[in-house]
């Protein structure tokens, strides 16, 4: 049993202006992957060290590895997908310009276009305003269709991952680690051209994706699966599903998730779940305790949530009533990525209290709400970090 709590964060740090400059240049045709390498791995080195040096437990390599559209980029956890699956052809269209509009029936939930999201109709004027600060300085990003088999084609990328994030944790003695990953229902919301039944895509995303998480796992990291799927997709449902019908999407999807993860080691597993990372009102969410039980047949080591967004903060409650699966932890978000004020110590300790009270204070890793990075100016991030560690500080020296 541990004597402190322990800390890590959901995954994404906002990028350096270099490797900012790097990803545009990139894209361009101006920089070769040579060169873009270099720039990489300089600052994978640079944020592994500032992660050790802040005094996080769990690191990673802030995803650098994956493509950014620039300095706010509320989608880059799951663009970077895009270069990684086979069976994809690259459209302009951007996912908020899609004006497609699908319409569930009882019984057969069915996710719509985001622009049809419930919460952007509840809040047209404020999502459609370039000044609410919802989207603010947000690039738009062109999104692939599927129009052939899915397959993984990410090898070199991952092993790239990988390769430098244990390069820098050993120059600074690091030694637990983590990579996300995008989970197979969220791969899988993508517009389908070529297989007959939408399911199918969920199952061919998740068998490419095993590979990924594969790959992860056997470099001796803890694989993240990044999965707002299983929240946040209940917003893209229109109209509103019944519960039932919504824990059956979620039911099915973690089914292809466990399938797809069932020889890696489940310690080195952890699932994150989320309601989106935009600076949206929210109001449409789904409650934590409508989906918890559905969440929990996930066979993976640890659960990561929001639970200090101003929309989540209150669900700690749903562990009053949930026990966790043996050998199981949480990573309860202690910080948001929703707001830029940083939260105090205090605060922080007092929430992971909160949650240690619930399901014991062994069993918890306090963390992030989601990634910082894209959604925070790079200096709110850090701030909100170092208060992530002084407050699990504070909270160890009064639970052990």
């Amino acid at each position: 049993m541990a004597n402190k709590i322990r800390t890590t964060h959901v995954g994404s740090l906002p990028r350096t202006p270099e490797l900012l400059e790097a990803n545009h240049r990139r894209a361009q045709g101006a920089l070769n992957d040579k060169e873009f390498h270099a720039i990489l791995e300089r600052s994978v080195d640079e944020v592994v060290k500032r992660q050790v040096d802040l005094g996080l437990d769990i690191i990673n390599e802030g995803e650098y590895g994956h493509i950014t559209s620039g300095a706010v980029d509320y989608g880059a956890w799951w663009n970077y997908s895009f270069t990684r699956l086979g069976g994809l052809t690259m459209t302009d269209t951007d996912r908020w310009a899609n004006d497609e509009v699908v319409r569930s029936t009882p019984g057969n939930p069915r996710l719509t276009s985001f622009p049809d999201r419930r919460d952007r109709a509840l809040f047209s004027e404020a999502y459609e305003d370039p000044e609410s600060g919802i989207f603010t300085g947000r690039s738009k990003v062109g999104n692939p269709e599927f129009t052939g088999p899915i397959t993984y084609i990410g090898q070199d990328q991952v092993e790239a991952d990988v390769k430098l994030l244990r390069q820098a944790m050993d120059k600074d003695g690091a030694t637990e680690g983590f990579v996300a990953a995008l989970s197979p229902g969220s791969a899988a919301r993508l517009k389908n051209k070529y297989y007959d039944d939408g399911f199918d895509v969920v199952r061919a995303c998740g068998e490419a994706l095993s590979h990924e998480y594969k790959a992860i796992t056997d470099a001796g990291f803890t694989v993240q699966f990044d999965a707002p799927d299983l929240a946040e997709a209940w917003d893209q449902i229109n109209p509103e599903p019944s519960v039932e019908d919504f824990r059956g999407f979620v039911r099915d999807r973690i089914n292809v998730l466990n399938d797809a993860i069932r020889d890696l080691p489940v310690e080195k597993t952890r699932l994150h779940i989320c309601w989106g990372s935009w600076h949206g009102p929210h109001v449409t969410d789904v409650p934590f305790s409508d989906i918890i039980d559905e969440i929990l047949q996930a066979k993976v080591g640890g659960f990561s949530f929001e639970g200090a967004s101003p929309r989540h903060a209150h669900e700690w409650r749903v562990w009053q009533d949930h026990e966790l699966p043996e050998g199981t932890v949480i990573y309860p978000g202690v910080v948001s990525h929703s707001t830029n004020a940083v939260e105090h110590p205090r605060l922080v300790a007092d929430r992971i209290i909160k949650f240690a009270e619930q399901v014991g204070p062994d069993k918890v890793v306090a963390s992030t709400d989601c990634g910082l990075g894209g959604r925070l100016h790079y200096q709110i991030a850090w701030a909100k970090l170092q208060s992530l560690v002084e407050g699990a500080e504070i909270a160890s020296r009064e639970l052990f």
